[in-house]
């Protein structure tokens, strides 16, 4: 979006590259001049971690905070037990509340490490939605939310719409999502004064829903805005990789190897990513994206230390940084790299498999016979046996230490 803002907020968003759509620019634009405004963004609570993908919503909620104003997370501890069909090709496996509360639990601690919560006008709190979904009185609901919604209107949402044109089946529960997060909205304006949803592109529908449904039964304005969907260079989903998700709580994936990710960023991409996940100011990104040839690995170490240090903590993401430099730099082999312990000297494919670098002995065998697997340095071959104290390498850039059992 190209509009010149006044609000530092929306300013913000604009130069970092987190803006695609706005319900009404302008009014939005004008209520962060303003004031506080309030604003959310929901996570449902389907695995103990949330991923990278989830990543650019929280920097949104980050900044909005910086620039004074109000942000709340909102927990999908009801909204998980229906499933959201939007972008995805089958319905989602439903979980008990055991499950739904445990994975909760997990994820709050994410937050803490990206926003300041308290009671303050601007800080952040945390809800949960199945506070007021659970309760609600089927009959009541269709009466009095659900009559404002059109079934016309909601078969062309990219949600639903893409579903069906690829066959795919979609259930009723998974057809309600979209009112119950419209109905979200409505009582976080209810109860919070929120007047700002915000979440990717493809929430686009089920947020105009939530404006819309604010706007007809309680009379009052209220704003969506979307984030454009985060690609690579290469054309790929931002974090999807090769060894699955890129989680962002450490007992899903080690410092190490999340900083190692953003290392292993595109060239194409470090200027972009450093402004959409990291603080660095837009000077200082400007001055590491003009970096040419070797002197790009600086602006990606730069990257991959900044990202850490927010999601992990400045001490993790210094170790990584020391430990890679150990690693490429030195010869050696640091202390954060992935470990796999062992009794005895095992086969090579055993240790690949237990170092997380292959699924399976079968892509094991397939790695080392086609040279891509390395002892210490030296290639090895499939009668190659390692033990405590030895470096294994994947490729160019995933490398494990074995340890003593």
């Amino acid at each position: 979006m190209t509009e010149t803002f006044r609000s530092d907020f929306l300013r913000t968003l604009s130069a970092r590259g987190y803006l695609h759509q706005i319900t009404d620019p302008a009014a939005l634009d004008a209520a962060a001049s303003a004031g506080v405004i309030t604003a959310y963004v929901g996570y449902d609570c389907t695995a103990p971690s949330l991923h990278i993908g989830n990543l650019v919503s929280i920097m949104m909620l980050r900044h909005l905070q910086a620039t004074g104003h109000k942000p709340i997370v909102l927990m999908g501890g009801g909204t998980t037990k229906v499933g959201d069909p939007s972008g995805k090709d089958e319905g989602r496996q439903l979980l008990d509340d055991d499950r739904i509360a445990a994975n909760m639990a997990s994820i709050r601690r994410i937050f803490e490490r990206f926003l300041t919560f308290g009671d303050g006008p601007t800080d952040a709190i945390m809800v949960n939605n199945d506070d007021w979904l659970s309760g609600l009185a089927y009959i009541p609901f269709l009466r009095d939310v659900g009559r404002h919604f059109s079934i016309n209107r909601m078969l062309t949402f990219d949600s639903v719409r893409l579903r069906l044109d690829r066959e795919q089946p979609l259930s009723f529960l998974e057809f309600n999502y979209m009112i119950l997060q419209a109905y979200d909205f409505l009582e976080l304006n209810r109860r919070h004064g929120c007047a700002l949803q915000m979440g990717g592109s493809d929430q686009w529908g089920n947020i105009v829903n939530g404006t819309d449904l604010i706007r007809r039964i309680a009379g009052k304005d209220a704003f969506g805005l979307t984030t454009p969907l985060i690609t690579r260079a290469d054309g790929a989903k931002m974090g999807k990789t090769a060894q699955g998700a890129v989680w962002l709580n450490e007992d899903a994936l080690p410092a190490f190897d999340y900083w190692q990710f953003w290392r292993n960023t595109h060239d194409a991409d470090v200027g972009r990513f450093l402004r959409l996940f990291t603080d660095l100011p837009l000077e200082e990104i400007a001055r590491l994206e003009s970096l040419e040839g070797a002197e790009i690995n600086h602006a990606k170490i730069m990257l991959a230390t900044e990202a850490t240090a927010l999601c992990r903590g400045r001490e993790a993401a210094e170790a990584a940084a020391a430990t890679a430099a150990a690693t490429f730099a030195e010869g050696g082999a640091g202390d954060d790299l992935p470990s796999f312990a062992v009794a005895a000297p095992v086969a090579i494919v055993e240790a690949l498999v237990g170092l997380g670098f292959a699924a399976s002995k079968g892509e094991a065998r397939r790695l080392v016979q086609q040279g891509g697997a390395r002892v210490d340095g030296e290639a090895a071959g499939e009668a190659t046996l390692v033990g405590p104290g030895q470096k294994v390498s994947a490729g160019k850039k995933r490398h494990g230490v074995i340890i003593a059992a």
